[in-house]
């Protein structure tokens, strides 16, 4: 993205002032996408995935596609090689260049058919790294903190950047356009489908993540670096796996999904949308006359009939179908991955579903790229909402945000327990801010890139390697003499050297009522004095006489400040399979009430629950306290 899509944004009515290298520079634009360059053109066109500025991928055959009238020859010349194609009847070619080491030096491709010549210049051959999800992921550079410093340090010409459109659901084709993409959320335009050289006048609304991972892996590595955002706010996990994946899952959960999904898209009627917008409109057109209010000059009735839930881009597989179909054979490096806020809003079924989908999209992904051990890093929910402290602590833990990070974290463990190791982890959850759209992202992009720095470049090295962004893992959870003992696979610590209190975990009996644990490390006998076992930990608490599962931070926006000894957090996981919507207990739904209803009355009840445990908690805390206290109190009381 560029300077233009910024002051476009603020100023919607100034005329926009292309950059010199867009051809047919708009002036004052329209509410709507205003198409610079087709996805398909006339006569001999490539896909315009294929430009000057981009980066293709190192040491990976090199498939180059396109459109020709139906029998012309297409040659591709790149590197040193040349391969040709006929255009097939519907007028697609495809060619594959034998795989390239990198090439820092710029290159020209150039793509020859019977009467018209394509000239691709300034191209290098090195890493491209696909960034997909929803707005935290999408959130640009110039907006977190110390993004102002990012911004202004941008000067990678090795590095290359491209924001892709959103696409056209199931009508995409094998391109996409090049366009100033309309965008009602933030009511202005922005540049999408252009390959940029990265610089401090191309970055500032670049995603912030994939930017910093990718500036990191440029730095250490020397590597050009190509960043592909193909991420979109609002979205869910199922809109990014193909519909015929989905539909292969036998899941009780995924199936309700699309048949709802299914339900809606049938039950749709344009006119009666349209009827109803009508009536809305007359409402307020009675509202400003009742108060007196002049009617806007361009005020009318809607007329338009919408599509529906058929257009929706979180209908199942419509953004895949939108973003990732039309790269599908494109070699890249790999992938990171941030989402997760859009599927919070269907409790404990909707995290069942995401467990189901998840690890069948990042499939889905690697078939996409032709790589079925395509790297892929997945980084977990981020933090939204009023930060848990010990005074909200349970009524903190009623959220659907962690079942999300167990979802992740699972299918991360599902991955690597196979042996799979080109899958990664990444939690988030201690960047902690109010926000759903946390600006601490330029350490959730360091994260990823220590990984894929360990992982795929082996820059980070030697014997404990891993633990650069490995989270620790809980090996062994018993329960001896009121107490869970848990054994890691490495030594933690606290996030804070300088702050022993482990924060983050909660514990419960039978009964499921979870309280804050106190932590302590276990200690051994070493020639008669006791010695702290940093990779086991203790947890109690007054408050649960036989503790029989944990759980850890576990809320939206989670305490929790374990770490292993280079810092990587301990992820959100727990030992039960208890559901949200009965912990600590099952509520009774009064007769005729609709599911959306029931859910809202269960929430309520159970959240009316936990602050009263947390009340009854403090004051019994506080009791202690005072009783502790009150001796020494009076001991120092002047005589």
């Amino acid at each position: 993205m560029n300077r233009f899509a910024v002051a476009m944004c603020v100023l919607p009515v100034l005329l926009w002032q292309a950059p010199a290298a867009a051809p047919n520079q708009p002036g004052a634009m329209p509410r709507e996408d205003v198409v610079d360059v087709p996805a398909i053109g006339e006569g001999l066109c490539v896909s315009n995935l294929f430009q000057t500025n981009m980066v293709l991928q190192r040491d990976k055959p090199i498939t180059v596609w396109g459109w020709a009238e139906p029998g012309e020859i297409v040659t591709v010349a790149f590197a040193g090689q040349e391969v040709s194609a006929e255009a097939r009847e519907d007028r697609s070619w495809e060619v594959t260049l034998n795989p390239l080491a990198v090439r820092n030096e710029p290159q020209t491709m150039i793509i020859r058919g019977a009467r018209r010549t394509i000239t691709l210049e300034n191209i290098l051959v090195g890493d491209v790294w696909i960034l997909g999800g929803q707005s935290n992921m999408e959130f640009p550079i110039s907006s977190v903190d110390d993004g102002a410093l990012e911004v202004v340090s941008a000067n990678f010409p090795g590095i290359r950047l491209l924001t892709l459109p959103q696409g056209k659901g199931f009508d995409s084709v094998r391109s996409f356009e090049r366009l100033y993409e309309w965008s009602a959320w933030s009511n202005c335009h922005f540049r999408k489908g252009d390959w940029e050289v990265c610089s401090p006048e191309t970055v500032g609304e670049f995603s912030a993540i994939g930017y910093v991972f990718g500036r990191r892996l440029h730095m250490a590595s020397g590597v050009p670096i190509g960043l592909i955002d193909a991420s979109i706010g609002g979205t869910t996990v199922e809109t990014w796996t193909p519909r015929e994946v989905l539909e292969s899952i036998a899941g009780r959960e995924t199936r309700a999904m699309l048949d709802g999904w299914a339900k809606r898209i049938a039950e749709y009627d344009p006119q009666a949308d349209l009827q109803a917008r009508i009536a809305q409109y007359q409402a307020r057109i009675r509202s400003l006359q009742e108060r007196g209010e002049p009617i806007p000059a361009d005020s009318a009735p809607p007329s338009d009939l919408r599509p529906g839930p058929v257009a929706d881009r979180n209908r199942p597989g419509y953004c895949y179908a939108s973003v990732i179909r039309p790269l599908e054979g494109f070699a890249v490096k790999g992938a990171v991955f941030h989402q997760g806020f859009n599927n919070c809003f269907d409790g404990s079924a909707g995290a069942r579903m995401y467990y189901q989908v998840f690890g069948k999209m990042i499939t889905a992904w690697r078939a996409a790229f032709r790589d079925p051990q395509m790297p892929f890093c997945i980084i977990s929910l981020c933090t939204a909402g009023e930060p848990q402290t010990p005074d909200n602590f349970v009524q903190s833990m009623y959220d659907v945000g962690p079942y999300i990070r167990e979802a992740q974290y699972r299918t991360f463990r599902d991955f690597y327990d196979a042996g799979d190791r080109a899958v990664g982890f990444v939690s988030s959850y201690d960047l902690r801010k109010s926000f759903y759209h946390p600006q601490i992202k330029i350490p959730a992009g360091e994260r990823a890139a220590k990984w894929a720095l360990v992982t795929q470049y082996a820059i980070l090295a030697g014997r404990d390697a891993e633990q650069f962004w490995l989270p620790p893992v809980i090996r062994q959870a018993e329960a001896k003499d009121g107490t869970l003992r848990l054994t890691f696979s490495s030594e933690v610590r606290t996030k804070d050297d300088a702050d022993g209190k482990m924060l983050g975990f909660a514990i419960a009996g039978e009964d499921r009522r979870f309280f804050p644990a106190e932590v302590r490390y276990d200690t051994e006998d070493a020639g008669g004095k006791p010695r702290d076992r940093r990779d086991v930990l203790v947890l109690s608490s007054p408050f649960v006489a036989k503790p029989v599962h944990y759980r850890y931070a576990w809320a939206r926006n989670p305490m929790g400040n374990i770490v292993n000894p280079r810092g990587v957090p301990l992820a959100t996981q727990r030992s039960d399979d208890w559901i949200l919507e009965e912990t600590p207990e099952k509520i009774a739904v009064p007769e005729g009430m609709s599911e959306d209803a029931a859910r809202r009355y269960v929430g309520n009840r159970l959240r009316e629950l936990l602050k009263q445990a947390d009340l009854e908690r403090r004051l019994q805390e506080a009791r202690a306290t005072a009783a502790e206290l009150a001796p020494l109190v009076e001991k120092g009381r002047p005589k």
